[in-house]
C-alpha cells in the first residue's frame, strides 16, 4: 500500500472510529477493493488529511454537500463522526440551513430528519 493509503486509514479511523472502519474492512471483497483503495487514498488520505481547514469545518462541508446533492445514505455516518471532529449539533443545523437556501428546503428537511434520528440513537446509547 502507498503512504497516502496509510495516511488515509489513520485519518479514516480518527474521524469515523475504529469500529466503523473495522466493519467496513471486514465487508471488503475482491470486487470492491479497488474502490475502497481509491476512497481511502483520495478522500481520506488527500482531502481529509489536508490541514487547510479543520476537521470540524470539513464535517460541516461534507454534511452540507451530502444533503445538497441528495446523498442521504452517508449523513448518519458523518453525523456520528461529528463527535470526533468537533462539529456541534448547532454547527450541523447551520450547515443544513445553508442547504435549505442554496439547494432546497426538501433536501435540508430530510437531512435534518436523519440528523435528529442519529442524535436520538446516540443519546440513547449514552444513557
Amino acid at each position: 500500500m502507498t503512504n497516502r493509503y496509510d495516511t488515509g486509514m489513520q485519518v479514516r479511523r480518527r474521524v469515523l472510529g475504529d469500529a466503523h472502519v473495522d466493519r467496513a474492512e471486514a465487508a471488503r471483497t475482491s470486487e470492491d477493493t479497488p474502490f475502497q483503495t481509491l476512497i481511502t487514498e483520495a478522500a481520506w488520505g488527500t482531502v481529509w488529511a489536508s490541514d487547510g481547514i479543520s476537521d470540524r469545518e470539513r464535517s460541516m462541508l461534507t454534511l452540507a454537500l451530502l444533503a445538497a446533492l441528495g446523498n442521504f445514505e452517508e449523513i448518519p455516518m458523518h453525523i456520528r463522526a461529528c463527535a470526533r471532529t468537533g462539529a456541534s449539533r448547532v454547527d450541523v443545523m447551520e450547515a443544513f440551513q445553508h442547504v435549505a437556501i442554496y439547494a432546497g428546503v426538501p433536501r435540508a428537511n430530510h437531512a435534518i430528519k436523519l440528523a435528529k434520528q442519529t442524535w436520538a440513537e446516540l443519546d440513547k446509547d449514552t444513557n
